[in-house]
């Protein structure tokens, strides 16, 4: 996986949540997303289910699945790159 993809996810999820005043290097690739990391709740998960697969393609199919895909921006970008068409 490419730091290139890191920033992406890192820029989509910015986007996605239209959080002003933060830049990709803001955010710790393995910081939690939910909880004490970005502090993210589930609406923000939804927020990203949708922008992953407008933007890469990509899909969550399930909340346990989810769960394992948002631990993290690296997990996210794990998932991205491994099911990106």
């Amino acid at each position: 996986m490419s730091d290139q993809l890191i920033v992406q996810v890192k820029q989509m999820i910015i986007d996605a949540l239209r959080i002003e005043g933060m830049s990709p290097d803001d955010i710790d690739t393995d910081a939690p997303l939910f909880g004490e990391g970005l502090g993210l709740d589930s609406i923000d998960a939804l927020q990203l289910v949708v922008a992953m697969e407008k933007d890469f393609g990509v899909v969550v199919p399930d909340a346990a699945t989810g769960t394992t895909v948002f631990a993290s921006v690296r997990s996210m970008a794990d998932h991205i790159a491994a099911n990106r068409k």
